[in-house]
């Protein structure tokens, strides 16, 4: 009976491969799969006086074809290539509406400057004008576009921000049940390994790594505990908590991630610390690019809007009054942080020269409006002066109290064109409010040029300004505005000196050789329609440093927008595909071990078949033996 049970055991064991074999067959195809195998041994031979005789063998386990390290290093590559393929995939609509030529903002730019040097050409043509005003109002609608194209894009975000942590969740809920599966599966040890079960949870967890970057501990009873973050717990043996898309406590519009434990306790995660993944990629893109895109488009629209508005204030249309706002002016966004009860501050912009597009934390540091101000971006605390705005407090405040300021987040979208110029091009202010006439008495070779108004202070001149020259103290009397005197030696400053009245805020220049008693006349412009002096300093602002410290213009601004964004567009593009080089290399590493070769298979196929039909010739030749035995004894 010795040499059949040795025929059996074989018969088992070449069974259990042809079995193990055929299973690797049918899931060749089944994604996370992975190739197994059965681990043969000899049975316990058997002592004898002629020694050891085997006792044929066995199949000790059926194992997988896995390593830890190779499955990790794929992990690894998986989520930083889908984080950067969600990134690459938000950020090109960005790129592909700025830099377009037809839809991007410097077209809309160049044609209303375009018609501004028109008006400044031909200051009383209505027809110049009208288009002017036209222009105007598509270069609104072109950053109300943009701007609304990024709400939309913005929009998108969140919902996808929000769908993905769906997933994540409905992921981490079969992670835990399967958990639960292999644990029961294994209560043995895990020395006989649920091989499938393993196999599925595998692909749950490199699925789950595609939304966002996981790190794994095992656990004594074959489960798995899965963390996101800098290690909060999503899973833990069999139980999952969750992710909840909840508002930021800053801004209720911008969605953030919380993680929800079994117990119902909500903790905020820093959206710094889930990186990887689409979910990472998606918060990147928000945080890294959406957000400066926004703020920057919206500085342009501020820096047009204040300084044009400011320039177009001192000048005088067509009916001799002083020029209003052309544009409506935007206004920061002041958003309360959750819990606040005190009231808003006041926010208005300061000196536009000095914003940056940067977003800022006001904290009240006192009972009386006293407060911090900080730079979202770093931390550090600013004054608000130096970052062009204005605060005002309220009078009663509490300690700890908060609001977002968000300067010119909403400002391209909430440029317009002043409603009262809509309908009446006569009151665009080509013409300056303040003439200059030299007597006709003047001997001597002076001349006042570069009359400039400043601002509407003492504006319009309830009456002349007469400034006459006395040669024995080289001095200029002023009669009807202040200063009383302005210094003016003709030997030193004969090339000309700038003076400022400060009654009216009027600059101009005053050079050559006066002659005693020589006079210059500043007065009100009655007649007026045909000047065009601020219309030449409207124009002029297309290529004035007037933004960034009077380092950049519009134009410069909005270009560097671009290029920052066509930049970084094609740095996530580069990085994209030199990490799906990375992921191919991974996977086919992982590969190489893992997966199931058919060829091979095939070979195995007929190997286990001819032990087969070896042990079951073992077993035919036992028989045939234990008959003949029976023979003898008949």
């Amino acid at each position: 009976m010795g040499l059949l049970n040795i025929g059996i055991t074989g018969l088992n064991a070449a069974q259990a491969g042809l079995v193990t074999t055929s299973h690797n067959i049918s899931n060749a195809s089944v994604e996370g799969y992975s190739r197994q195998s059965i681990v043969q041994t000899t049975n316990t031979p058997m002592f004898t006086g002629a020694g050891f005789f085997g006792q044929g063998t066995r199949v000790e386990t059926v194992k997988r074809a896995y390593n830890e390290y190779l499955t990790q290093q794929l992990l690894g590559a998986g989520t930083q290539q889908a984080s950067l393929a969600s990134y690459e995939a938000q950020i090109s609509q960005i790129n592909n509406l700025l830099a377009d030529s037809s839809v991007g903002l410097s077209p809309a730019l160049q044609g209303f400057f375009q018609a501004v040097q028109d008006v400044s050409a031909n200051p009383a043509s209505i027809p110049a004008r009208q288009s002017m005003i036209s222009t105007a109002e598509s270069l609104v609608s072109r950053f109300q576009y943009l701007d609304g194209r990024l709400d939309e894009i913005r929009d998108g975000v969140e919902q996808q921000i929000s769908s993905s942590v769906t997933e994540i969740n409905s992921y981490a809920g079969q992670i835990a049940d399967i958990n639960k599966r292999i644990a029961l599966a294994q209560v043995g040890g895990t020395s006989q390994q649920a091989n499938d079960l393993l196999d599925q949870r595998d692909q749950l967890i490199s699925e789950l790594n595609q939304l966002v970057r996981v790190s794994t501990i095992p656990a004594d009873d074959g489960s798995l505990s899965v963390f996101v973050g800098s290690g909060q717990p999503l899973v833990i043996g069999g139980q999952a908590s969750t992710l909840a898309a909840t508002p930021y406590a800053f801004d209720s519009s911008r969605l953030g991630i919380s993680l929800v434990a079994p117990t119902g306790v909500t903790v905020q995660v820093p959206e710094s610390l889930l990186d990887g993944g689409k979910l990472g990629g998606l918060l990147a893109f928000r945080r890294e690019s959406l957000d400066g895109a926004q703020n920057q488009l919206g500085l342009v629209a501020v820096g047009l809007a204040e300084t044009f508005n400011a320039q177009h204030r001192v000048g005088q249309d067509l009916d001799g009054n002083l020029g209003g706002d052309f544009f409506t002016p935007p206004q920061p966004t002041v958003l309360a942080q959750a819990g606040t009860t005190t009231a808003a501050p006041g926010v208005q912009f300061g000196n536009v020269a000095e914003l940056t597009g940067d977003d800022y934390t006001l904290t009240f540091t006192d009972a009386v409006g006293g407060y911090t101000l900080r730079r979202n971006a770093d931390g550090v605390a600013v004054l608000a002066a130096d970052v062009g705005l204005v605060i005002t407090p309220p009078g009663a405040s509490v300690v700890g109290d908060g609001f977002t300021i968000q300067p010119t987040r909403a400002a391209a979208g909430d440029l317009a064109l002043s409603p009262q110029l809509a309908g009446n091009p006569r009151l665009i202010a080509a013409a300056a409010p303040v003439i200059s006439a030299a007597s006709l008495a003047n001997t001597g070779s002076a001349t006042l040029t570069g009359l400039t108004v400043n601002s509407t202070t003492g504006l319009p001149l309830a009456g002349d300004i007469t400034l006459t020259f006395d040669a024995s103290t080289n001095t200029f009397s002023v009669s009807g505005g202040a200063p009383a005197s302005l210094s003016f030696d003709p030997i030193t400053q004969a090339n000309g000196a700038s003076f400022t009245l400060t009654s009216a805020d009027v600059s101009f220049t005053l050079s050559g050789v006066p002659a005693n008693g020589d006079t210059f006349t500043l007065s009100a412009n009655a007649g007026g329609v045909s000047d065009n002096r601020n219309a030449v300093l409207l124009g002029k602002l297309q290529l004035g440093k007037t933004m960034l410290g009077g380092t950049a213009s519009y134009q410069s601004v909005y270009s560097s927008l671009v290029a920052e964004v066509g930049s970084k567009t094609r740095e996530v593009q580069v990085n994209g595909a030199a990490q799906a080089t990375l992921l191919e290399q991974a996977t086919a590493a992982r590969d190489s071990l893992s997966a199931v070769n058919l060829d091979e298979e095939a070979a195995n196929l007929i190997r286990y078949q001819q032990a087969y039909q070896a042990a079951a010739r073992v077993m035919s030749i036992s028989s045939t033996l234990f008959d003949e035995v029976l023979a003898i004894g008949r």
